[in-house]
């Protein structure tokens, strides 16, 4: 059966994509359709048509999931940011397992690894310290939301349910401003307009930032904007300026037109200085668990001497250094090592070194400059490892690897090459950073059991 353009098909959703969409199976052919859960039995519309996939909308759900759930609260943001909210909360994270389990199995070749049950949030709402919210104009009225998925069309929305209360205050103000004074969205194809995206981090004590970017220097009424956002418990603004025509949220240059400079965040016990362009975690409460968890895989005493490869502004390595020798931490950002150096001062912490650099670079030059470290703690982007850096650390033979990622994709082809080279999977642990998507976070301990015991 030829399926075309315009067909209406029907089926039922078995699995979702790396991007949430539901997956039908029509005469071995697959399709995804956005909107449905697993169990959904559904009618959709062919949109597009791939080589070995189509693109489809759903028209109607015919029979819900028995995993299917009613909310309480308006979801219009789901189109855009969570697409998994109506999915029971106790099977997503059984989903999201059966990911990283299915990963290490195809991608690394492990079969016999047993992967723990995804640790999950009690409340798993307003979880997200920090958002990159777009702004655009639709039949000339303004549009605040977020994307919708696979498309750049923006889903109007009052409110999230991913972020603290005081964010959803802050984009009513943003909108009430652009109305009253005719400020407009920036058109990336003409490039006139004004505000691009809105930028909210808040603190553990409901304190905000905002990032206002625009695609111009100019920021008209800014006084205006500014007098309105002081209302609310926000303490600092800045105006980026982005004048690419990319999918990067913010530019380089910040200028700040309001407050204090960062904003002082919590982890644990343990404080960071947020500038406006830090890597944070940006579930504070899941991090908490995650970076435990670093420590217990770690199992460190004070003769210790770690390496953190890909340590941003120094969150892991400020959580770990009071039970070792010596971390040192290498980071590619100059910006972010700024922020680490500062980091560990604010917390008393004096054993630690921050290197500016590409990991792939430093780390094997501090190797040869006899720098030895007895375990690696990896934490790279959603890229994985460089091959040069997996090279390192098995030359360096760390008797633990501690690789957290928040791709297991990626993960599952790194941790593979390791094992090639005499390490052991311990144990793997999935942690729910991003209640509501398809993303997991993942954590493996490795052990060195040398080449000829290795499994």
């Amino acid at each position: 059966m030829g399926i075309n353009i315009g067909d209406i098909v029907r089926g039922k959703i078995i699995d979702f994509t790396h991007e949430g969409n539901g997956v039908l199976k029509i005469d071995n052919f697959t399709v995804f359709v956005n909107g449905g859960v697993i169990g959904d039995e559904v009618v959709g519309k062919i949109d597009k048509i791939k080589k070995n996939f189509a693109i489809g909308s759903l028209v109607n759900i015919i029979e819900p999931s028995k995993d299917r759930i009613k909310l309480d609260f308006n979801i219009i943001e789901a189109k855009g940011g969570i697409p998994l909210i109506e999915y029971k909360y106790s099977k997503q994270l059984e989903w999201k397992k059966n990911k990283v389990k299915m990963d290490l199995e195809k991608i690394g070749g492990l079969a016999d690894v047993e992967v723990k049950d995804t640790i999950g949030m009690v409340y798993p709402f307003r979880y997200r310290n920090h958002v990159q919210i777009p702004v655009g104009e639709e039949n000339g009225k303004t549009v605040i939301g977020f994307y919708e998925v696979n498309s750049n069309d923006i889903v109007d929305m009052d409110s999230s349910i991913l972020q603290p209360e005081i964010g959803n205050r802050v984009i009513n103000i943003v909108r009430i401003w652009m109305n009253k004074y005719n400020v407009k969205a920036y058109d990336k194809r003409n490039k006139k307009g004004i505000l691009r995206h809105i930028g909210i981090r808040v603190n553990r004590d409901n304190k905000a930032m905002i990032i206002l970017v625009t695609g111009s220097n100019r920021l008209p009424n800014e006084k205006e904007l500014v007098k309105m956002l002081i209302e609310e418990d926000v303490i600092s603004i800045y105006q980026n300026i982005n004048k690419l025509n990319s999918s990067i949220t913010y530019g380089k240059e910040y200028r700040k037109l309001y407050g204090e400079d960062r904003l002082l965040d919590y982890i644990g016990d343990y404080k960071f200085y947020l500038s406006p362009n830090s890597f944070f975690q940006v579930n504070r409460t899941q991090a908490e668990v995650l970076y435990n968890k670093v420590v217990e895989f770690l199992d460190s005493d004070k003769s210790d001497v770690i390496y953190d490869l890909y340590c941003g502004i120094g969150t892991i390595s400020v959580y770990i250094a009071s039970n070792v020798e010596k971390v040192y931490g290498i980071e590619i950002v100059k910006e972010a090592i700024e922020d680490a150096k500062e980091n560990a001062a604010l917390n008393n912490i004096d054993n630690t070194e921050f290197i500016v650099g590409k990991a792939e670079e430093v780390f094997p030059k501090l190797m040869k400059k006899g720098i030895k470290g007895n375990k690696v703690v990896l934490d790279p982007p959603r890229k994985g490892c460089e091959k040069e850096v997996l090279e390192a650390v098995v030359e360096l033979n760390p008797e633990k690897v501690v690789y957290v990622s928040c791709n297991s994709t990626t993960m599952a082809r790194d941790v593979k090459y390791l094992v090639e080279n005499g390490y052991k999977v311990e144990e793997v642990q999935p942690v729910d950073m991003f209640p509501h998507t398809v993303h997991v976070e993942s954590i493996i301990l490795m052990t060195y059991c040398g080449m000829e015991d290795k499994k």
